[in-house]
This record gives C-alpha cells, sequence and structure tokens, in this order.
C-alpha cells in the first residue's frame, strides 16, 4: 500500500485521468474528491463489497426477489 501525505486542495493522479483531491478535513474525517471519466465506476468500499456478495449469489442463481429489495432498501 501507498501511502501519502495530502493537504487540504492538495491531489493524487491514477493513471493519467483520475485525480483524488483532499477537499477538506475536518476532526478524523477527510473530504476527498475525484475527478474520473463517467466510464468508470466509483463506490464507497462497503457499497462495493455488498455488490460483489450479490453478483456472486446470482452467478449461483441463490438470488432471490427479498434479497434484491432488501438491496435496494440499503442503499
Amino acid at each position: 500500500m501507498l501511502v501519502l501525505s495530502r493537504r487540504t486542495g492538495e491531489s493524487i493522479v491514477i493513471d493519467h485521468n483520475i485525480e483524488i483531491v483532499v477537499v477538506g478535513v475536518e476532526g478524523d474525517q477527510v473530504r476527498l474528491g475525484i475527478r474520473a471519466p463517467r466510464e468508470i465506476d466509483i463506490y464507497r468500499k462497503e457499497i462495493y463489497e455488498v455488490i460483489q456478495e450479490e453478483n456472486k449469489k446470482a452467478a449461483a442463481g441463490s438470488v432471490t426477489a427479498e434479497d434484491l429489495k432488501k438491496l435496494f432498501k440499503k442503499n
């Protein structure tokens, strides 16, 4: 893992077309802005993990309509 220190207004660039900007720091919370092409999906990690789990269930044929309702109610 690469660990960097950045101040408010500073940024990092990933693969020439994704920019992560430190928008603000308040206590122990950091606000980030992300500039990326529209075709790149960006998710909070906890949402990404739910999507991956649901995809595994769907591939196994075990997703029910009730599972999908629960997923959409959470988000």
